[in-house]
């Protein structure tokens, strides 16, 4: 009977053994791999505080540029168009360089308050995405540096000024390249508005390049649009090769809330 008890015992602690062994494993793979997307959590949300750090430093610099322009320097252009002004004692020659002079004060007062504008948080909250972006590409067609044109295809609804932001400057960073290395003459910028998603796509007709030409000159402007996206919970694609222009698209949807940029869309009433 000892034995047969022995036996059983025996038997018992052969089947149960792996038994426990195998449970030990599957707790300690959980606790591993938990402890690994635990890890990876938080350098993500690292990555992206830090990077949403980074950006807002850059729009508080911005706007302390923006204001400085504004309160100071168009001031004191002010100041100088009205002393051309006041000249009266001059020849008919003097008297037309000082008209000419005068005409390019204005000038630069008026691009000044634009690009001012440009910088400006309050300022493109204020208009929104769409009015944002119409003025500044008339701008940049009046200027006669590039041919732009925008597209605009459903009806325009609220992203959220934090997204609206984040869009205004990757456009920036777009075209900042554009006119920088592509020598294209024609730029289309089209905002796609549905139900589910929203696309913004900037498409030039300049020189375009290959991934390995392309990371000593555009590659960290190209880099910081699909950082920006990444922020807002959007994606940034780029097409592109050799004499076939450039293509950047930014998908977002519009509709999902984020974890570090919390604003959710208002009304579609804008």
């Amino acid at each position: 009977m000892a034995i047969e008890v022995r036996i059983i015992l025996i038997t018992l602690i052969f089947l149960i053994a792996p038994a426990f062994l195998l449970i030990y494993v599957y707790i300690y793979n959980k606790r591993k791999k938990r402890h690994i997307e635990e890890k990876e959590h938080l350098k993500t949300t690292f990555q992206k505080e830090l990077l949403k750090t980074q950006i807002e430093v850059q729009e508080q610099t911005l706007n302390n540029i923006s204001r400085e322009i504004h309160d100071n320097i168009t001031q004191v252009l002010s100041f100088v168009k009205l002393n051309l002004g006041m000249i009266e004692e001059a020849d008919a020659a003097t008297k037309n360089k000082i008209t000419e002079s005068r005409e390019l004060v204005a000038q630069t007062i008026n691009d000044l308050r634009n690009l001012s504008k440009s910088m400006s948080f309050e300022h493109i909250a204020q208009l929104g995405l769409v009015k944002t972006l119409e003025i500044e590409m008339a701008r940049i067609s009046n200027s006669g540096l590039i041919n732009a044109n925008l597209v605009i295809t459903g009806e325009p609804y609220a992203l959220g000024e934090e997204r609206e932001l984040v869009l205004f400057r990757i456009f920036q960073e777009a075209l900042n390249n554009t006119l920088k290395h592509s020598g294209a003459k024609h730029l289309k910028i089209t905002l796609q508005y549905s139900e589910l998603l929203f696309n913004l796509t900037l498409e030039d007709d300049g020189a375009g390049f290959s991934a390995p030409d392309n990371e000593s000159t555009v590659g960290s402007g190209l880099k910081n649009m699909q950082s920006r996206a990444a922020l807002i919970g959007a994606s940034a694609e780029i097409s592109s090769s050799p004499g076939t222009g450039c293509c950047i698209t930014v998908t977002l949807n519009p509709f999902k809330q984020q974890a570090y940029i919390d604003d959710t869309p208002s009304d579609r009433s804008r």
